[in-house]
């Protein structure tokens, strides 16, 4: 049994706060190259250039890229052979989260009560932890927070298992072009297939984490990505939502067996500041 420090986690929990919030993935600020070598939109293009010097300045000033620094949702792959000399994870977690986000000046989203007493935390927390048992003696974090112009353009839909593929590919692009520029497109979409209800939209938000440009491993999905990505930006509504070519930089697709009456379908978008940071101990 190996056994982690409480205060080694908060502490990297901490850092990683500052870093996704300042510091664009590589393979984003790629895809947003990409995609504006291939925008013909003289606005669109506009739009690629304030994106790619804002994330130039976030990284220098280390500023926040968007002033939404986000809900911050946490994917936790703990071994089973770890733990801690005391408290447990998602404790360290959100001590971490009230840490970074106080020391790097991050705005704090959260209310306490989601109706009644809509009252700020002041300090970012609670966090959302979807928390994971695996094997080995390894503790996996992955933050990625999420902002609330694109979480509020989420979707979900039970579809009749008839309805099959075409009734996918209906779903995901009209939810997507629905939502026109609320949540800054161009976006990556991440669609969740199968499982029960809520375990389709946990899907579709661990969706957004894979790497833009790499596709589904089964060769089906692939495809099925491709053909939405290829109907989103047909579309038209193109970056911020004001034309053009580019409206999503990338179609993640995950799936997982489900009841034989059910199709769940879920679809959460991501700004084109797609924001994550990871570590493992």
């Amino acid at each position: 049994m190996r056994i982690i420090e409480f205060d080694r986690i908060k502490d990297a929990v901490c850092a990683m706060c500052g870093q996704a919030a300042c510091d664009l993935p590589d393979d984003v600020l790629a895809a947003l190259q990409r995609a504006k070598s291939g925008e013909t939109s003289d606005l669109g293009r506009e739009f690629f250039d304030q994106y790619l010097l804002n994330s130039q300045i976030a990284r220098k000033e280390r500023l926040p890229l968007c002033q939404d620094t986000g809900f911050a949702v946490f994917f936790v792959q703990m071994g089973s052979e770890v733990m801690l000399d005391h408290g447990t994870v998602k404790e360290a977690i959100n001590a971490g989260v009230r840490e970074g986000y106080k020391k790097f000046f991050l705005r704090k989203s959260i209310v306490a009560d989601p109706l009644f007493d809509r009252k700020n935390t002041f300090d970012n927390t609670p966090a959302v932890v979807h928390l994971e048992q695996v094997p080995g003696d390894k503790l996996h974090l992955t933050l990625a927070p999420k902002g609330g112009g694109s979480e509020n353009m989420s979707a979900l839909r039970m579809l009749k298992p008839s309805e099959g593929r075409q009734g996918v590919v209906d779903f995901v692009v009209n939810a997507v072009v629905s939502a026109g520029g609320n949540p800054c497109p161009p976006t990556i979409v991440g669609v969740g297939i199968g499982g029960t209800m809520e375990y389709a939209a946990y899907m579709a938000k661990k969706a957004l984490l894979r790497k833009v440009g790499e596709n589904s491993p089964d060769e089906r999905y692939a495809a099925l990505e491709a053909e939405i990505l290829e109907k989103i930006n047909a579309s038209g509504v193109g970056p911020q939502g004001l034309g053009g070519q580019t409206t999503a930089l990338a179609v993640n697709i995950e799936f997982h067996p489900c009841h034989l009456a059910s199709m769940p379908v879920a679809v959460n978008l991501n700004c084109h500041a797609a924001r994550h940071a990871e570590v493992e101990l």
